[in-house]
């Protein structure tokens, strides 16, 4: 198997940094195909840097047990060993299954909540508990690398340019908020979802989609961008097939943990529904300046925020003249959901970037976008860090400033996303001729059945 490599003579930022390793290909030079594996091997390599990058990254925080005011002067806090230092997770999956008020991580969503508590079952027994939340940290390590190239060859199996995948194998992002918590397990599981969809599959779609549901909230709005694809393009049973066995997965994981542990089951959700506006989210802004809003009203905005995302996803989907990729309607959808959320935590900012590889996005924005999230990602740790010690830590004002920041970045890359799509639908040709789409599956080839115009 071959795919077509190279992209410098397209992005300029890929084309500078070509001249380190020999240049951009000439303008007649022929075009190379290197085979499968060694695009593979070189995609992991890169992986492997970050990977090792995001866990000296922790450096710090592994030398003092992730403990006290060093993990966030140091910017190495992880809420993973925190979780199993601060909960009686490391009470085990036993403790789990048997349920119970004091049921481990009942917070977590069921799927991720499961795998948290298997894997402290694999940690020592004995030691202190410094000792085992740093064996805890280091499955988790491991676990989650594992992820990560496991993301990297979904992405650049099902792209046009499997180098595309390098948006995640060396994206800063990765390197800053792969090792906080559990959230890759959700986007790994979303990204396999979408994969077996470009692979004509879609009940192994649904079942993945399912799951990646119990790990994360968000793949929701995969599903519903497949649905939006499907109506347009007519396939309604492929689209249905996704979308029913997602549902059916979903709730068979979700009434299995209801029935083991009823807490662990309801929790996340309730949980959430009760959160006031947490760090990222542009409803923490009145409270930083002493007037916090409504617990009801926080969740008010947050639901809107769904809703609108939908809509937005919808006109894009269903009034192009051409239809959309996948990848652009999920991205647009899951970035507005990020920056009208309760809450936009730095590991948050994963759920984009098998997206932002997908849409094969310039790395110049790919940049601008990494260096507000890097901003960002010192100023929250710098303003939790002022909470013990005020005249060191990041003042309120400008934690809501590199925030912000963060959002404006979010959205740009939302605008970029759709202003693409744009540029496509004015090109010469009729709408019966489909746009190429990595992701299309069931839906390539297929001509538009329905397409919503606005007079």
């Amino acid at each position: 198997m071959t795919r077509r490599v190279g992209q410098s003579t397209d992005d300029p930022v890929v084309r500078a940094a070509s001249e380190v390793i020999g240049g951009p290909r000439g303008r007649y030079a022929a075009a190379r195909e290197l085979p499968w594996i060694l695009t593979a091997a070189v995609l992991s390599a890169l992986t492997a840097v970050t990977a090792g990058l995001g866990i000296l990254l922790r450096a710090p925080c592994l030398r003092t047990g992730f403990t006290g005011d060093t993990q966030f002067w140091s910017a190495c806090y992880a809420d993973l060993p925190t979780a199993y230092r601060d909960s009686n997770v490391k009470a085990g999956l036993a403790a789990y299954l048997q349920g119970g008020a004091d049921a481990p991580v009942t917070g977590q969503p069921p799927v991720t909540g499961l795998v948290l508590t298997a894997l402290a079952s694999l940690g020592p027994d004995g030691g202190s508990l410094r000792t085992r939340a740093a064996w805890y940290f280091a499955l988790w390590s491991v676990l989650l690398t594992l992820l990560l190239l496991a993301v990297v060859w979904l992405v650049a199996s099902s792209a046009a340019r499997p180098f595309s995948a390098a948006q995640v194998a060396v994206s800063p992002v990765a390197a800053l908020a792969v090792f906080v918590s559990a959230d890759l397990l959700g986007v790994a599981l979303a990204t396999a979802g979408m994969w077996a969809w470009s692979r004509r599959n879609p009940t192994l779609a649904g079942v993945l989609l399912g799951l990646a549901i119990g790990a994360r909230s968000y793949p929701v709005l995969v599903v519903i961008a497949i649905v939006l694809l499907g109506v347009r393009s007519g396939r309604l049973r492929e689209t249905g097939r996704t979308a029913g066995y997602a549902l059916l997965t979903f709730g068979a994981v979700l009434s299995a943990t209801w029935l083991l542990n009823r807490g662990a089951a309801a929790s996340p959700y309730q949980q959430w529904a009760s959160a006031p506006a947490g760090y990222g989210s542009p409803w923490l802004l009145p409270q930083l300046a002493g007037h916090p809003l409504p617990e009801g009203a926080v969740t008010a905005l947050a639901v809107l925020g769904w809703l609108v995302a939908v809509l937005v996803g919808a006109v894009l989907a269903l009034s192009s003249t051409r239809r959309p990729a996948l990848a652009e309607v999920s991205l647009v959808m899951v970035g507005i959901v990020l920056v009208t959320g309760k809450s936009f935590t730095v590991q948050s900012s994963l759920w984009l970037l098998p997206l932002v590889a997908w849409c094969a996005l310039r790395w110049r924005d790919h940049l601008v976008w990494a260096g507000a999230e890097a901003l960002n990602f010192v100023a929250v740790w710098l303003t939790i860090a002022a909470t013990s010690v005020p005249d060191r830590g990041l003042p309120p004002q400008w934690y809501a400033f590199f925030s912000m920041l963060r959002v404006v970045a979010v959205l740009w890359l939302v605008a970029v996303v759709w202003l693409r799509a744009r540029e496509r639908w004015g090109r010469s040709g009729t709408a019966s001729e489909p746009e190429p789409d990595d992701l299309a599956g069931p839906m390539a080839g297929a001509e538009d059945r329905l397409i919503v115009r606005f007079s």
